[in-house]
């Protein structure tokens, strides 16, 4: 079943743990100056498609690095909270590929690798829509 936390983007919203904040920079709603990312998930996993415009860029062609990982750490926190988690970064730790284009989409997917404890490891890639491998991250988060 597909579930989004975008409203009207799906049959049926996720992410009560989300309700909270509508602010956050990477995916709250409600904050014009951020990335509005919206989430599609599986079973421990979130995606998501976005596409940047000027304000992210690091060079003229590029987008900011920190604007990826960013799309990094959001696709694992959101893995987290498709497996039915709310949990906060613990430890990042992310592969530049290539540097991602500011005149294409890029599709961030999160994966939650295992859980122990309170301690969850998830994987997370950003992609083109072409399938080029831009960046990678592992990250541990801790539930609350």
């Amino acid at each position: 079943m597909s579930k989004t936390n975008g409203a009207g983007a799906g049959p049926e919203r996720i992410a009560p743990a989300l309700e909270d904040d509508r602010r956050c920079f990477a995916c709250g709603p409600e904050n014009a100056e951020g990335m509005q990312l919206r989430f599609q998930y599986g079973d421990g996993t979130a995606s998501a498609v976005w596409r940047p415009s000027p304000r992210f860029s690091g060079w003229t062609s590029i987008v900011h690095g920190g604007v990826v990982a960013t799309l990094l750490d959001e696709a694992m926190a959101h893995a987290a909270i498709a497996a039915g988690v709310r949990a906060v970064t613990g430890r990042l730790e992310i592969r530049f590929r290539k540097a991602a284009p500011m005149d294409s989409a890029l599709v961030a997917h999160g994966r939650v690798e295992q859980r122990r404890g309170r301690m969850l490891m998830l994987s997370a890639t950003v992609v083109g829509e072409d399938g080029t491998l831009y960046a990678q991250a592992t990250g541990k988060f801790l539930a609350e």
